[in-house]
């Protein structure tokens, strides 16, 4: 442990798809974060190019959403593999007892703070932008805040609907089972027809109005507020979509509709 970061041993790794898997981490006893929130991971490498660097390995680092909750005493993270990537391809190489590091800050903004009142939180992700919003769904108080509480998971291929049953299995918890009506899960598949999924990208599922009657719920003013992650591109279209229907994007200390994750 240094004053910066700390050194965590991999706990448990969970492949869903060749290029997709999930893994859990020891967490210090003094890591702290708000469900939605980001860590920064870095993995070691060989560092053959620096012959001052007395270990011979430097640590890159990388930001990844928490998926699991505040209360958890490990920490879960959901991660793609980049083919040639310098951190991931690292990472996808490390088994269970391997050493992870962590910084002992978290980051980020994607927090249902940055609203005040509302009705319907509305998660929209891509990809590996699912993970605050699993962290969020952890969150007793948000169950309790919401009236309705609606993931939307768009990926490439049905394979890469991760976490499925997760999230299905709140309706069952223990915690949520009295207030399991609350929660709408909507997948959305781009490239090949699914059961149950919808077909296209978010944001033209919003602007055609096929994800609001997918879910059977509207997207308004004074009872929406939106939360968005995934990759860039989608991040700003449906924010663009969404401004032009008039929704406004939350700010310190001007509560808006929209708050957004952008750490690529």
């Amino acid at each position: 442990m240094t004053d910066k970061f700390t050194a965590e041993r991999i706990l448990w790794i969970h492949p869903w798809a060749p290029n997709l898997f999930s893994f859990r981490i020891s967490r210090h006893a003094g890591f702290r974060f708000l469900p939605g929130q980001f860590a920064r991971l870095g993995v070691a490498k060989p560092d053959p190019d620096n012959p001052k660097n007395p270990t011979g390995e430097r640590i890159v680092w990388r930001a990844y959403s928490v998926a699991s909750a505040d209360y958890d005493e490990h920490l879960e993270f959901y991660s793609i593999v980049v083919p040639g990537g310098e951190f991931t391809s690292e990472l996808a190489r490390l088994k269970v007892g391997d050493t992870v590091y962590c910084e002992k800050t978290s980051y980020g903004f994607l927090t249902t703070d940055r609203f005040e009142c509302g009705r319907d939180l509305w998660l929209l992700s891509t990809g590996t932008g699912l993970a605050p919003f699993l962290s969020i769904l952890w969150d007793p108080r948000v169950w309790d805040s919401y009236e309705n509480l609606l993931v939307v998971h768009s990926v490439r291929w049905p394979n890469e609907l991760a976490y499925a049953d997760t999230i299905a299995a709140f309706r069952r918890h223990e915690h949520f089972v009295a207030m399991g009506h609350k929660l709408h899960y909507l997948p959305v598949v781009t490239r090949a027809a699914w059961p149950g999924a919808l077909q296209g990208r978010i944001p033209a599922l919003i602007e055609s109005g096929a994800l609001e009657r997918a879910a059977g719920i509207g997207l308004d003013h004074d009872r929406s507020r939106i939360m968005i992650c995934g990759n860039p591109d989608m991040v700003d279209d449906t924010r663009k979509r969404l401004t032009a229907m008039g929704f406004a994007m939350s700010r310190r200390g001007r509560p808006g509709h929209m708050a957004v994750e952008n750490y690529w």
